[in-house]
């Protein structure tokens, strides 16, 4: 249990039988070593004055067995500026059913001198949806849009054949005319860089991509009858930090697990944390896993309005081994240094937040539902498989069908 962070306490307690069964099962659904570490053997030069540093989130929820759910976002808006790219329109991601949604991704690059790189990356089992500057290649097969994730024997990848990393560069870097959290990921003392186009050179602070995959993340949680959250590891390597979190309303409460080797209970927190302790904590817990200052509390800063919103969820740093199997990145010349650091983010479905989307449904409250947004269809399907009241099973799925509808309505505006 990690000690001198304030406000963190982690109960131990025994497991619960069929949560531990349920848990179990669970890894059978861990795909990702049939991917290979990312390697770089193809690599043959290397850069000695040049490193790289990266952070991103993989978001997914859990069911009430522990298992990564296959869900839609149900909003018909990316959440990204116009200047972004896309594989397809910008509600194409919108209709990708996947258990890990990889989110805003940045590379970042310090280098004393103007250099050129090229870059690649691919996703397991997955597709890169959004990017940019723009790419020399976005997907190896073709996104048609009965596309299933599930059946993929391939990955989907990207690369950027030159990027021209410039020291004291241009800063003049797009904006339009929105506010957008993806401008925080700006503030650090990272290279500009410069990639050219067909229609002339564009300027960033770094490279930027996102993507779906159908691979079930490195942690399970079930939610048990006593309210106790069971979580486990599904890999042979610890996962260096857990956090359980908690909101309703104004409230909120976290725990602080710290390393997670194999298994444990988790007692909910109570609700008298704070959002600043708890970025206070995250930002060091960040620092310590190998960002600079300024890139964890860029980090922070792009995700303050999202990550803490209500209901409960896992934190977690994603090993970097994982990192390095699912999602390959490689870089010519070869860094002296690449440090990946992501942000696992695990939603859980709780009897509080079933209660608070099925009383928001009834009453017509749009403003509550809208805390629970794109979570909403897994949320009302773990409902509707749980219940045993036909009368209940068809007005939660009058709801569903109701929320389908808002999506199909947002997505032809």
């Amino acid at each position: 249990m990690k000690s001198g962070i304030a406000g963190a306490v982690a109960t131990r307690l025994p497991s619960v039988s069929s949560c531990l069964r349920a848990a179990a099962s669970a890894a059978v659904f861990l795909t990702f070593m049939a991917f290979p570490r990312a390697h770089f053997a193809e690599q043959n030069s290397t850069s000695s004055e040049l490193t790289v540093h990266e952070w991103g989130t993989f978001t997914s929820i859990s069911a009430r067995d522990g298992r990564p759910i296959d869900w839609l976002p149900l909003t018909g808006s990316t959440d990204l500026p116009s200047f972004v790219e896309h594989l397809r329109e910008p509600n194409f991601k919108g209709g990708l059913r996947g258990t890990i949604r990889m989110e805003t991704p940045v590379i970042y690059f310090y280098a004393p001198r103007e250099t050129a790189v090229s870059v690649n990356v691919s996703f397991a089992k997955g597709l890169i949806t959004e990017w940019y500057p723009h790419s020399a290649s976005a997907a190896a097969i073709d996104p048609r849009k009965d596309f299933s994730l599930f059946l993929m024997q391939g990955q989907g990848a990207i690369s950027w054949n030159s990027v021209h990393i410039e020291p004291g560069g241009a800063t003049d870097f797009p904006r339009d005319s929105t506010r957008n959290h993806y401008y925080a990921a700006r503030e650090t003392s990272s290279a500009p860089i410069r990639v050219g186009t067909p229609w002339g050179d564009q300027h960033e602070r770094f490279l930027f991509y996102r993507g779906v995959s159908a691979l079930a993340p490195p942690i399970s949680a079930r939610v048990c009858a006593d309210g106790t959250v069971l979580v486990q590891s599904l890999l042979q390597e610890e996962i260096p930090d857990v956090i359980l979190f908690e909101r309703r309303g104004n409230n909120v409460g976290y725990r602080i697990l710290g390393p997670l080797r194999d298994q444990t209970s988790l007692v909910p927190p109570t609700l008298e944390g704070s959002l600043p302790a708890l970025f206070s904590d995250l930002e060091g817990i960040l620092i310590s896993h190998g960002l600079h200052t300024d890139e964890a509390h860029a980090m922070l800063e792009t995700w303050k309005t999202s990550w803490f919103e209500e209901g409960s969820r896992l934190f977690y740093i994603v090993p970097r081994n994982f990192v390095d199997s699912v999602l390959p990145l490689s870089v010519s010349p070869l860094p002296t240094e690449i440090t990946r650091v992501f942000v696992g983010r695990l939603e859980l479905i709780n009897p509080a937040t079933e209660q608070a989307v099925e009383s928001a449904f009834a009453s017509g409250d749009r403003a509550a539902l809208a805390k629970y947004s794109r979570f909403l269809e897994p949320i009302l399907q773990t409902m509707i498989q749980q219940s045993s009241d036909p009368w209940r099973q068809r007005r939660l799925t009058a709801y569903l069908n109701s929320a389908y509808t808002d999506l199909s309505a947002d997505a032809g505006r």
